[in-house]
């Protein structure tokens, strides 16, 4: 079984985790070059302050604020390495980052991101909650066969690079939705963004939900933690 060191970092400054993130993956990247057979995965857990990230592919258009705004709000911004448009991150949301090889998992990308999303939809069930895929965007949405109510409740954007990944997930737990307000979500304009809290009507033990995700992620990719 595949082995993964779990790293829960608590609350994080953004770009000090993608720095964290690039020397995971390098390590990773050795193990693949010296074809260790027993090579071992990453998985972060984090919360971030107040940020917005820009993926490659990302119009910077979908960010509705300026500079100065920006500073008002007491927000970054940053763009960033992985795919998909803009997001948001910030506190009470689970940031989750994992740096796998996907060649040893034996799995490719796309399957890679099914996989993540499986997990959202496996660990938000806990609280009744029916998370789905929207055709054509990544992602864990609740109401999709309803155009008028669709909502994105997790937000997935990767990486790979010599088939080793990078960034990951971001669950909506207890988040501040209002920063939402201030995007059009992962480029979206006519979708709007949920939180397990506004779901349930109340707030959830962060460090419960984060429990659970890991370990419908461990069984997901058939893991053992270090």
């Amino acid at each position: 079984m595949n082995k993964v060191e779990f790293h829960n970092i608590g609350i994080r400054d953004y770009k000090e985790t993608w720095d964290f993130q690039e020397e995971l993956f390098q390590k990773v990247l050795l193990q693949k070059q010296q074809n260790e057979i027993d090579l071992l995965h990453h998985l972060i857990f984090c919360q971030h302050p107040h940020v917005y990230t820009l993926g490659k592919s990302g119009d910077e258009d979908n960010l509705l604020l300026n500079y100065i705004q920006l500073q008002a709000k007491n927000a970054q911004f940053y763009k960033i390495n992985r795919g998909g448009d803009i997001t948001y991150h910030g506190p009470g949301q689970l940031v989750g980052y994992p740096i796998l090889s996907l060649e040893n998992l034996k799995i490719g990308l796309k399957e890679y991101i099914h996989k993540l999303e499986e997990v959202i939809i496996k660990s938000i069930a806990h609280f009744d909650l029916k998370g789905q895929r929207l055709q054509g965007a990544t992602g864990v949405w609740l109401d999709t066969e309803n155009n008028k109510k669709t909502r994105k409740i997790c937000a997935i954007g990767v990486r790979s690079s010599h088939w080793v990944t990078m960034h990951g997930f971001a669950l909506n737990i207890n988040t501040d939705l209002s920063y939402f307000g201030h995007i059009n979500p992962c480029g979206f304009v006519d979708k709007t963004v949920t939180s397990i809290e506004k779901e349930i009507g109340k707030k959830v033990d962060f460090e419960e939900v984060s429990k659970i995700v890991l370990q419908v992620f461990l069984e997901e990719f058939k893991m053992t933690q270090l």
